[in-house]
């Protein structure tokens, strides 16, 4: 194919989303992990021979895709094209590199197609998701420094020319829990970026296509283009937001964006100067996750259709002073790192307030509420499990209510109690809305959710949970009405910890998640 006309890119790149979509639900059908099977904590993508994000799936998470975008570069610098061969597989979970924490593993698969003789890389397929267990401290945020959070794994190749890497997946299946279900998730990491890398060989041979590199070049170079057109539409000028929200612990954060709309560039910058310093717990964001999230909140504001991929990422440009909360420096402890990172669209969008006011949404309850369980079930069986997926209320918008439990940013999905009940030995109590919770306004918050849980076992287990806005509820925009904080109780005691607590075999838990701030004043 030496030229794309219009209608030839528009009829290549609906191939190319179907094909990373393809991947994604593969990854989703063979996951061991309830996390990645029902809420969708995962992100799938295709790069270009320079790690240059392309496409990505349908389904997936912001924090995810953006971060995972960020890590293809990465692998390509550590692993040029032209050296890596057919059945090579690589993975990383280095936080400064990908997604800010161990529990979000990479593995990046390499397509190859014959080309003159012998078989050339011409792109790669990238996945991450969220593990049940990567050793350590666990999810909660109660390290100290990085080391103590599990296993640090470094690029490298976790197959080569198809063969196991016996010393890494060794490594690996000794330092985490359940080693079963890590092992179970990467095999399907692996076999999704196979999958990808069959239908685009399939791709090619329909077009005659040799490689992937004009048709990406198009599509980046529109996407850019488009990107800029939409933010030159903007006023120009300097607006600034501020959000301030508690965490774990009961320390008050606050974020603050300045947001600069240059329009004769096309260019957006976001800076966060003035927010808080690094914590001494492990809610600190790198600024890869940092960037993810707040591309996320111009994109759904400034053109929900565009395509998001490294020429529509390339001119929102991220800012952060080197050590501040929101770009952390090693060793900074970073696990429950979702806790601010969640958060870091809520001064953006109070910036852009200024700009679209008719596109932004008043503040949500934030991030989701994670919890992390270990133990012995009753036989004596160990089990570990993250289900990260108690939403608050959304914020309420200019024309529409909040959404109950329904987390804005991250849009993960509730893991039916059924899957957990079976997963683990856990009985839910309570698990419905929490009426009233949402902020009054013209246009009501969200509300959030009561849930409810004991443990089936004779000995004592352990329980992190990372619950934020217990303090502070979300504000309410242009008069609205802010939302409920929530609350965690053990055995109907308020808890404010951001450590791991020992649980006593009949122990109660209830978690009482925040509502979304109102929009406008009540009518």
């Amino acid at each position: 194919m030496s030229k794309l006309d219009g209608i030839a890119l528009e009829i290549q790149w609906s191939n190319l989303i179907a094909t990373v979509t393809e991947q994604a639900r593969a990854l989703q059908r063979i996951a061991f992990s309830p996390i990645v099977r029902e809420a969708g904590d995962l992100a799938t993508a295709l790069f270009d021979r320079q790690g240059r994000m392309v496409a990505q799936a349908v389904t997936g998470t912001p924090g995810h895709i953006n971060s995972l975008a960020a890590a293809g570069q990465h692998f390509v610098r550590e692993f040029p094209p032209d050296t890596l061969h057919p059945g090579d597989v690589l993975i990383t979970n280095d936080p400064w590199l990908s997604a800010g924490h161990f529990f979000d593993i990479t593995v990046m698969t390499p397509a190859f197609r014959a080309k003159g003789g012998k078989d050339c890389c011409i792109g790669f397929f990238g996945s991450t998701i969220h593990h049940t267990d990567i050793g350590g401290y666990g999810v909660g945020a109660g390290a100290r420094d990085v080391h103590e959070e599990g296993l640090w794994i470094p690029l490298a190749k976790l197959y080569e020319k198809g063969v196991p890497n016996a010393l890494l997946h060794s490594i690996i299946r000794r330092n985490v829990r359940t080693p079963e279900h890590v092992s179970g998730d990467l095999a399907a990491q692996v076999a999704a970026g196979r999958v990808g890398a069959a239908r685009l060989n399939a791709l090619c041979d329909r077009t005659g296509m040799e490689d992937i590199q004009l048709l990406a070049e198009a599509i980046l170079d529109r996407s850019e283009q488009a990107t800029r057109d939409s933010i030159r539409k903007l006023k120009p000028g300097t607006y600034h937001g501020e959000s301030i929200f508690d965490v774990p612990g009961g320390a008050r954060i606050t974020l603050k964006a300045a947001v600069t709309v240059d329009a004769e560039a096309g260019d957006l910058i976001i800076d966060f100067t003035g927010s808080s310093p690094e914590a001494p717990i492990g809610i600190n964001v790198v600024l890869n996750y940092t960037a993810a999230y707040a591309n996320f909140a111009v994109r759904a504001c400034l053109d929900p259709d565009l395509p998001n991929n490294f020429g529509s990422l390339l001119p929102v440009k991220v800012v952060a002073p080197e050590g501040c909360i929101v770009n952390c420096r090693y060793p900074a402890p970073v696990n429950a790192r979702h806790v601010v990172g969640m958060y870091v669209p809520m001064p953006v969008l109070k910036a852009l307030h200024q700009v679209m006011p008719d596109r932004v949404l008043a503040e949500g309850s934030g991030a989701v509420w994670t919890i992390q369980i270990q133990g012995r079930a009753e036989d004596g069986t160990p089990f570990t499990s993250s289900m990260f997926n108690y939403s608050g209320g959304m914020g309420a918008r200019q024309d529409k209510p909040g959404l109950d439990a329904t987390c804005y940013p991250t849009g993960v999905a509730a893991v039916p109690v059924e899957v957990l009940e079976a997963a683990m030995p856990i009985v839910f109590t309570r698990k419905e809305l929490r009426p009233g919770s949402g902020g009054a306004g013209r246009q009501r918050g969200g509300d959030g959710q009561f849930i409810g849980f004991r443990m089936r076992t004779k000995e004592a287990w352990l329980l992190n949970v990372v619950a934020s806005r217990t303090e502070l509820g979300p504000e309410g925009l242009e008069g609205g009405e802010g939302g409920k904080p929530g609350r965690f109780l053990v055995n109907g005691q308020p808890v404010n910890k951001s450590q791991k607590m020992a649980m006593a075999a009949d122990d109660d838990v209830m978690m009482e998640t925040p509502g979304g701030g109102g929009y406008g004043p009540p009518t």
